[in-house]
């Protein structure tokens, strides 16, 4: 007989939030909690950085804040007999304070939170533990900005982007032409998934969902 997915494994409950078409598709995100982090600027900007000289220092800090995080809260949680899960991608809102101007040759205008997805099980409390414990051992350089958050996007539009972050505008074009041509309006932050590690994958073989929250005309 088969058996119900556990709780904690979120791309089993929301298989259609990790997984995405090559055509623009719309659905309804559920609220979720996710560990964030805010910064600003161009991610891919500022100098060489220890082991990853693709990105700017501030969203390096913040990417290995999460990932060190998410991972501690995972073991405490199977160290207690819980269930344990796959910790989730890498995701990311951008914005701009004016968005007319938000585009991909202003970067340096950008804001962004970046974030990854918690089961319920891992409450606040658990999280602070992590946190701590992250922090005695020298791998949460932005421990100090993260907060625990339950991010409602709702009724949304996402595409699959196949290949480098820079060649994200002709697919961005083609999400906001579907949005516009089902009567909807754009609304809240752009969003992305990272599905693929990006330091260990070419760059023309990386996949990106590519999500926007809308309202309805």
């Amino acid at each position: 007989m088969a058996t119900s997915p556990p709780i904690t494994d979120l791309r089993r409950t929301h298989p259609g939030l990790y997984r995405a078409p090559d055509t623009p598709v719309r659905l309804t995100v559920p609220p979720l909690q996710y560990l964030m982090l805010d910064g600003a600027g161009d991610p891919r900007l500022g100098p060489a950085y220890p082991g990853d000289p693709q990105l700017a220092p501030a969203f390096m800090d913040a990417v290995l804040t999460l990932y060190a995080v998410s991972y501690g809260l995972r073991f405490m949680v199977k160290d207690a007999g819980g269930e344990p899960w796959t910790v989730m991608p890498l995701e990311g809102l951008w914005w701009a304070d004016d968005m007319a101007g938000f585009s991909m040759e202003r970067r340096e205008n950008w804001l962004w939170t970046a974030m990854i997805a918690q089961p319920s099980v891992g409450t606040a409390d658990l999280v602070a533990d992590a946190v701590a414990a992250a922090v005695r051992k020298g791998k949460a350089p932005s421990a100090e900005g993260l907060r625990l958050e339950v991010f409602d996007e709702g009724d949304s539009a996402q595409v699959m982007h196949h290949g480098p972050f820079t060649d994200e505008g002709p697919t961005i074009a083609r999400l906001h032409a579907f949005i516009a041509d089902a009567g909807l309006q754009r609304r809240g932050k752009h969003h992305e998934v990272y599905l693929s590690n990006a330091r260990r994958t070419s760059p023309e073989k990386l996949r990106t969902i590519l999500r926007q929250p809308v309202l309805a005309g």
